[in-house]
């Protein structure tokens, strides 16, 4: 890992059509359009779902990169994520965020173990370290006896 502090540069490009180009150098780029909510078309990334994403995807990663180090045998990870936009005493904004993660674990790993890497994953993810409200977390673990663990 680098040392901090880290930059990540996005570019935004849009006219009045209403879509907007994502760049990243290296990547892949992609079109955005504001939710059906705000009178947008409903078949593009949004920058609500997009933030509502970034936290899933955060914490799975970091799950990942704890799980390696603690040498957890696990097989699979989902976390399904919902952000609910409301109006807030300082103005509308996510007032909060549910992360449902089931986790598959192989034969002879511990569940208390397994909870205590997702615990350590909730701690150290920075996406949801840097949202005003802390998202909530529900954990489903089961074990998947047949399958090899991840690496």
């Amino acid at each position: 890992m680098k040392p901090l502090p880290h930059e990540y540069d996005v570019t935004i490009t849009a006219d009045h059509g209403g879509l907007a180009e994502v760049r990243s150098d290296g990547l892949s780029k992609f079109m955005s359009a504001p939710p059906p909510e705000f009178g947008g078309p409903g078949n593009l990334w949004s920058p609500e779902t997009l933030l509502v994403a970034a936290v899933a995807d955060c914490f799975v990663q970091t799950f990942k990169a704890i799980a390696a180090f603690s040498k957890l045998p696990w097989s699979k990870i989902r976390c399904g994520a919902t952000g609910t936009l409301d109006r807030a005493e300082d103005g509308a904004r996510f007032t909060k965020v549910v992360l449902s993660v089931r986790l598959d674990l192989c034969s002879g790993a511990q569940p208390d173990s397994a909870r205590r890497v997702l615990e350590k994953a909730e701690r150290g993810c920075l996406i949801s370290n840097s949202l005003k409200c802390k998202p909530e977390i529900e954990y489903d673990i089961t074990f998947q006896e047949a399958l090899a663990p991840a690496s």
